[in-house]
């Protein structure tokens, strides 16, 4: 018989019991919730697989919001430079008061005029107010090229909106991967330090009774204290790191109410694709190389659009005057043709505004291989940022199963004073250590795996990498 079991275990303090701690850690961080989130935390947290909270977040994110509307508004104006090719048809009215002067010469007649004191040429001279209502309608027959960069230009445009709405995407994921497992992590680290914190009680409990008859040391009691004084303390810090969480998941959801995650932590125990695979997937379909290469094309248009402005542009019109009876004696009822414009001189050196696009593309161009480079090396380091933590994941079970032997073994050892009572604690902060630092592998697996698939490209198929994961964390 061991002298646990001959001397009993003496009942732990109502105060300090683990299950009544437990309880106060959870009113304290309903507590902290409440002071940040009001009336509103009152209804019962909504319980979300991580698939419907991101449809949650893509459907209530004011970024990815505004992303589309700034699409929304590109498309409105790309559609608005499809018609560039057709007639203007334009309506003027003008209010006229005028005055007219006519000259008739008299030819032959001047020397009869003469005798009647008639100067020649006779004189007319009239004033009047007048209404010009005319229809003038023309088309663009060359313009220099001008119709069409301006369509490439607001194309391009369009293309960019969409990359950064991508991008704003796939952010905005990244963000939730990071809180949502986030929220996670905080709660196994808050069971395993619950898990401590009650370990060292009742260690700390039966020191305290071993004390009293003699088998303890006060040494040995104080160490049992002290660890588990701070074992509270670490669980009372679990507990905050929790309540934070689980503001910023909330908040990303824009749900006042909270979130209960329900996918856990996983790894995938088998190798991902090789790095190359990714490198090659980000250069293909990462938004910001696809907005850069719609910002290039967009200052190609700027190219051509400035090159146009130093050659001539060819129209037809036409023109119909709407009130003939008070025309002036020089509009025509109608009037079709063929006009040319050309600006010889201009305030704005159309010579400097060329070279200006031509810097533009430049800079855009050099940007992109900058961007290049800088995803490149962002897979690199994220695929080996997951390779790292899945090995480090799958290690830490031999630790595990390590520990949990080692704390039985103390335990058994000190109830037949083999072992001191700082050996069952080490070995029960050990375990505790063990576990906690498996949990945060799995999160780190988790948070490069989100954004190792943001740099290749690939974030819409991170629920598909969630459902080939082989090790969850519960």
């Amino acid at each position: 018989m061991t002298l646990a079991n001959k001397f009993g275990q003496k009942k732990i303090p109502a105060l300090l019991h683990p299950a009544r701690l437990f309880r106060a850690g959870l009113a304290s961080a309903a507590f902290a919730w409440c002071a940040q989130n009001g009336a509103a935390q009152a209804a019962d947290p909504a319980s979300l697989d991580y698939l419907s909270a991101e449809q949650q977040f893509l459907s209530r994110s004011d970024a990815i919001d505004a992303a589309g509307e700034n699409v929304r508004a590109k498309q409105a104006q790309e559609k608005s430079t499809r018609t560039l090719h057709r007639p203007d048809l334009d309506f003027e009215l003008q209010l006229l008061e005028y005055q007219k002067t006519l000259y008739l010469p008299l030819g032959p007649l001047e020397p009869l005029a003469a005798d009647y004191g008639i100067a020649d040429p006779l004189e007319f001279r009239q004033e009047l107010r007048s209404i010009r209502p005319i229809l003038t309608a023309s088309v663009p027959l060359y313009t220099g090229g001008r119709i069409d960069a301006t369509r490439d230009g607001a194309q391009a445009e369009l293309d960019a909106a969409l990359a950064e709405r991508d991008l704003t995407t796939d952010e905005g994921l990244v963000q939730l991967v990071q809180a949502y497992f986030g929220q996670q992590l905080a709660e196994r680290a808050l069971g395993v330090r619950r898990d401590v914190l009650m370990g060292l009680e009742a260690h700390f409990d039966e020191v305290r009774h071993l004390e009293e008859v003699g088998l303890a040391t006060k040494a040995q009691r104080l160490q049992a204290e002290v660890a588990r004084d701070d074992a509270s303390r670490e669980y009372q810090e679990a507990i905050a790191r929790l309540a934070t969480a689980n503001v910023v998941l909330a908040g990303l959801l824009r749900a006042p109410a909270g979130i209960r995650p329900l996918s856990p932590l996983f790894v995938i125990s088998a190798p991902l694709a090789p790095v190359e695979a990714f490198s090659q997937s980000a250069m293909d379909n990462h938004p910001e190389i696809k907005r850069l290469d719609a910002l290039a094309g967009k200052a190609e248009a700027g190219i051509d659009i400035e090159e146009s402005k130093r050659k001539p542009t060819v129209f037809g019109f036409a023109q119909y005057n709407l009130d003939r009876e008070d025309a002036l004696l020089t509009d025509p009822d109608w009037a079709v043709g063929i006009g040319m414009r050309y600006k010889f001189f201009s305030g704005a050196d159309r010579k400097q505004g060329v070279a200006a696009a031509r810097f533009t593309a430049e800079q855009v161009r050099a940007g992109r291989r900058e961007a290049r480079t800088r995803i490149g090396i962002g897979v690199a380091k994220a695929w080996y940022e997951v390779e790292a933590a899945r090995k480090r994941f799958l290690l830490l079970d031999t630790a595990i199963v390590s520990a949990e032997e080692s704390l039985r073994l103390q335990k058994l050892a000190y109830r037949e004073q083999q072992a001191t009572s700082l050996d069952v604690v080490d070995a029960e902060l050990g375990l505790g250590r063990a576990r906690i630092r498996q949990d945060q592998a799995a999160y780190d697996y988790v948070i490069a795996l989100a954004e190792l698939l943001s740099a290749s490209g690939q974030m819409s198929e991170f629920s598909e990498y969630q459902t080939r994961a082989d090790r969850i964390v519960p």
